[in-house]
C-alpha cells in the first residue's frame, strides 16, 4: 500500500514517518481493499494547546475515507485519527456484506 505523507512548514522526521508507515499498515491488514492513502501534518497557530493536527484520507476501491483529528502530539492525532478510519471501514464492510 502507498502512503503519501505531506507536512505543513516542517519535515518530518524518520520515527514519526516510520510511526504513521505502521499505523497505515495495520488499516490495510484490517481491510484488504485499501489502495492507498495521504497524510497531511498540521500545526494550528491558535492558542489552544491541541495544535497538531493529523488528516487522512483513505483510498479504497470506489470510495475514499477521511478522519481529521487535532491532539497534543502527532502520534495522539494519527491514533485518533486511524481509530476514526477503522470505524469507517468497519461501517463500509458491512454495507458491502450486505449488498
Amino acid at each position: 500500500m502507498k502512503v503519501k505523507i505531506n507536512s505543513v512548514h516542517f519535515k518530518v522526521d524518520k520515527k514519526l514517518e516510520d510511526f504513521i508507515n505502521d499505523r497505515m499498515e495495520k488499516l490495510h491488514i484490517f481491510f484488504e481493499g485499501v489502495i492507498g492513502s495521504e497524510v497531511i501534518l498540521k500545526m494550528d497557530n491558535t492558542e489552544t494547546r491541541e495544535n497538531k493536527i493529523a488528516e487522512i484520507r483513505l483510498l479504497i476501491k470506489g470510495y475514499d475515507l477521511f478522519a481529521k483529528k487535532e491532539a497534543l502530539t502527532f502520534e495522539a492525532a494519527i491514533d485518533q485519527a486511524t481509530e476514526a478510519l477503522r470505524k469507517q471501514l468497519v461501517k463500509h464492510k458491512e454495507k458491502v456484506r450486505g449488498s
